[in-house]
């Protein structure tokens, strides 16, 4: 199981770049408007910013205490939050994905260099219930995979948005 999540891991960067690499900045601090999220659903600079900072203050800081200490308490984290706070979208997509690839590729030196982890220890959330080290790194794989698909979203966004008095419905969402 680790060595094809931990090659995913190690892939999803240049996959990430690729992504965001057609995005001219004002495009990428752009938020669409949803009745859903009132403030405006996260930009592709904001995606990028919190990926980075997941990399740091969650998967793998949760992932090590599992695997040293499944009973130590974790570090609250606000996603929402950090972003206001950290004003995500004032900041750059360059200097953000910079910071996300090295991260990373600290990440899967780490995870890479572990030595017979178990990965059925389990932590006992107080909100999610128990979470095995596993959950945990099946769950950092996925996080990335979800985040992608809100950038595509985003991108289609952006081509609808741009196109406005033209349709999409060529690309083939169809009955979707």
């Amino acid at each position: 199981m680790l060595e094809s999540i931990a090659n995913r891991l190690a892939a999803f960067p240049p996959a990430l770049k690729g992504a965001v690499g057609c995005v001219s900045a004002d495009d990428a601090r752009w938020k669409p408007q949803h009745p859903n999220y009132p403030k405006g659903a996260w930009s592709v600079l904001e995606i990028v910013c919190h990926l980075a900072d997941e990399e740091v203050l969650d998967f793998r800081a949760r992932l090590e205490s599992v695997l040293r200490d499944p009973g130590s308490a974790w570090a609250p984290i606000d996603p929402e939050g950090r972003a206001v706070e950290q004003r995500y979208n004032e900041q750059e997509l360059g200097p953000a994905l910079e910071r996300f690839e090295r991260a990373r590729a600290a990440n899967v030196a780490w995870l890479r260099s572990q030595v017979a982890p178990d990965w059925s220890a389990v932590h006992r959330h107080p909100k999610f219930g128990p979470i095995a080290a596993g959950d945990l790194l099946v769950s950092w794989a996925a996080h990335d995979a979800l985040h992608l698909r809100q950038i595509a979203k985003r991108l289609y966004q952006l081509a609808a948005r741009d196109g406005s008095t033209f349709s999409t419905a060529y690309a083939g969402e169809w009955g979707a």
